[in-house]
């Protein structure tokens, strides 16, 4: 029995029971009916557009592949930026967010460490989480010594309170005022953004592992789910994210909804971020084959004898995959054994780039012949 039983509930945390349920009253029901009945004014609209879409990006970009996991680098000014805005969210610090978030994918789905475990509930992960004193929720700093020497996140840990409710009370009240609809502002741009933009975070929790497909990997539940992804500032690959963490993209196609990955390629164009890690194509390709190779054993294995034939061809193209993923591993260990200096050589270069690329065809046409499997054994 898990130390986390829900017959074993820890006590709950009240002064964020009060708050959620005072911010969603506020911002789910009494603002939609005050507009309703008296409208919100057009600066209200722009100022709730404007503080969603900064403090949202500020979360993904900031927060979450910045701070988190490192992805790239960014300047002094974007640092400063991401952590002002990100205040806006009320999602806790960058130093107390970060913590939890590294835990969890330490831990991902387990019951007893993973923070927001998909597998204790979905109400767990969505937001029951945080509106209980679990364990799991216990914050180790520990898990984030790096960023303790990050001096904007530090001054960010230091005034973050007082600037939580300066700045989700106080700026919709002073444009407010000046429009003069303060009740109507604070309502539109403070309690519904605030509510919304929060349970549009924690569907990152529930939604994105519970719904989607498993792409690359499953041995977790995080999904792939393009409808989350609107709502999550591209949050919605989370497969993509869980498999290959340290890639500063979710969204891995170009078309893929995921505002996060062009703001900050958009900021390395600018010089404000440098050092933008991406995941290389062959190992994403490797973990999509292994996926596709498992769903078809799967599905040929339930099967009757006459799909013998189907299985034997699967078992070929298996042992074709092993072949390629171990000629790509030798090419690796011929780079490192080359070292810095013989990379420097343009033909040598050109020599490893050319058998990388050989690879990686050699996997895209594999890919396609098994989708090719995939559709002659649905009918099997």
């Amino acid at each position: 029995m898990s130390t986390q039983s829900i017959s074993n509930k820890p006590p709950l945390v009240k002064q964020n029971v009060i708050f959620f349920i005072a911010i969603n009253i506020l911002g789910l029901i009494i603002a939609p009916v005050w507009g309703l009945v008296y409208g919100f004014t057009t600066t209200a609209w722009i100022l709730c557009a404007a503080i969603l879409t900064l403090s949202g990006l500020s979360i993904t970009a900031g927060y979450h592949r910045l701070w988190s996991h490192r992805t790239y680098k960014a300047s002094k000014p974007l640092k400063w930026v991401l952590a002002f805005f990100g205040i806006f969210s009320l999602q806790n610090s960058i130093l107390i967010w970060a913590a939890r978030h590294r835990v969890h994918h330490r831990h991902v789905d387990d019951v007893d460490q993973d923070p927001h475990s998909i597998k204790t509930s979905f109400w767990h992960a969505h937001i029951g989480w945080m509106i209980r004193d679990w364990p799991s929720s216990k914050i180790d700093f520990d898990q984030v010594k790096d960023l303790q020497n990050d001096e904007v996140v530090m001054w960010q840990h230091r005034v973050y309170w007082p600037m939580v409710w300066t700045l989700n009370l106080g700026v919709p009240a002073a444009v407010g005022f000046m429009v003069g609809d303060v009740i109507g502002t604070i309502l539109l741009a403070g309690a519904f953004r605030l509510a919304f933009s929060q349970h549009c975070t924690f569907f990152i929790n529930s939604l994105a592992h519970t719904w989607g497909k498993r792409n690359y990997s499953d041995e977790n539940t995080a999904r792939d789910n393009g409808v989350i992804a609107l709502l999550t500032w591209g949050e919605g690959y989370h497969n993509f994210h869980h498999a290959f963490q340290a890639d500063y993209r979710n969204g891995l196609r170009w078309w893929q909804f995921d505002p996060g990955k062009w703001l900050i390629a958009t900021a390395a164009a600018m010089g404000m971020a440098r050092e933008l890690r991406r995941t290389p194509k062959f190992k994403i390709q490797r973990a999509r084959l292994q996926m596709q190779f498992r769903e078809l054993r799967a599905r040929l294995a339930a099967a009757d004898d006459s799909a013998s034939n189907w299985r034997e061809t699967v078992d070929r193209e298996y042992h074709q995959f092993k072949e390629t993923v171990a000629q790509w591993q030798a090419v690796q260990a011929d780079r490192v054994a080359a070292g810095k200096e013989a990379l420097r050589d343009r033909w040598r270069k050109t020599e490893l780039r050319t058998r990388y690329k050989e690879l990686e065809y050699r996997l895209k046409m594999q890919a396609r012949r098994l989708a090719t499997l995939q559709e002659a054994c649905a009918a099997v």
